[in-house]
């Protein structure tokens, strides 16, 4: 991976924390930390979908991948912090 797509990666998995922020009701870890989560959101999502066998293409479907991956990893965070 180079480093433009890195940062593409970065900036699309912090919109779509954001979102995911937005579609988790509860998953308020603030701003920074919804960022954050959908960068790590982002990753994940592009090794579930890596796993399965299931390619994306542009920026689109790159945003779908990450907001999934983002939203997953928000509720399971929600789920073990309710622990």
């Amino acid at each position: 991976m180079s480093l433009m797509q890195i940062l593409v990666f970065m900036v699309v998995g912090g919109m779509a924390g954001w979102i995911a922020g937005v579609v988790i009701h509860g998953g308020g870890q603030g701003v920074l930390l919804n960022v954050l989560v959908g960068i790590l959101g982002a990753f994940l999502g592009g090794w579930l979908f890596g796993v399965m066998g299931i390619g994306v293409a542009g920026l689109g479907g790159l945003f779908l991948m990450a907001t999934i991956g983002a939203v997953i990893l928000l509720a399971l965070l929600r789920l073990i912090s309710r622990r």
